[in-house]
């Protein structure tokens, strides 16, 4: 038997600085077109949440939207129970927010062991990696001490480019489902 599974699928560099240009609406056709049903695109930065009844293959939506849209675009699918849970266990709970902090969490494409001991932190202490679970990386960012996102590079550095990286924020209306419609 067949059960319906609802995944959610990161898209690596689109819509960033007037660049991959995706529009929301045809993302979600180009979706629909390899029957996956109920997609909503939360915000513009690639966010999908999708129900699909086979095994979902991130190189079979990649191809896709090559075709689709001209141009590749790295895909990351994780089962929504599993964004759920991050969210229910929220890796930043104790720590204090403000309006100069940002919490990210960068999905790998593969499980990579930690090349550095965690929590790991910038000599001036503006980026922070705090945890790693599986393919998740929770990170901090401080812009009361840096104007840039230069600490975001160390994530590379250590792990890869393989990845993508949301705001937490991102990550609460994505698991509450907060898309922007059809």
């Amino acid at each position: 038997m067949v059960t319906k599974k609802t995944y959610v699928a990161f898209l690596r560099g689109i819509n960033v600085g007037g660049n991959h240009k995706v529009p929301m609406g045809e993302l979600r056709h180009a979706l629909e077109e390899l029957d996956f049903s109920n997609v909503l695109t939360i915000l513009n930065s690639g966010n999908i949440l999708f129900d699909a009844n086979n095994k979902v293959s991130e190189n079979k939506i990649s191809e896709h939207l090559l075709k689709v849209f001209g141009f590749p675009i790295p895909v990351m699918i994780w089962e929504y129970a599993l964004i759920a849970e991050l969210l229910q266990k929220n890796p930043f709970h104790n720590r204090e927010a403000s309006k100069d902090t940002r919490w990210y969490v960068s999905f790998l494409k593969k499980n990579v062991s930690n090349p550095v001991p965690l929590p790991w932190s910038t000599d001036d202490k503006s980026f922070e990696i705090i945890s790693k679970k599986g393919k998740a990386i929770f990170s901090v960012l401080d812009l009361s001490k840096t104007s840039t996102l230069k600490g975001m590079d160390n994530l590379e550095v250590f792990y890869g480019k393989e990845m993508t990286t949301r705001n937490w924020n991102t990550i609460v209306r994505i698991a509450n489902k907060e898309g922007v419609g059809p």
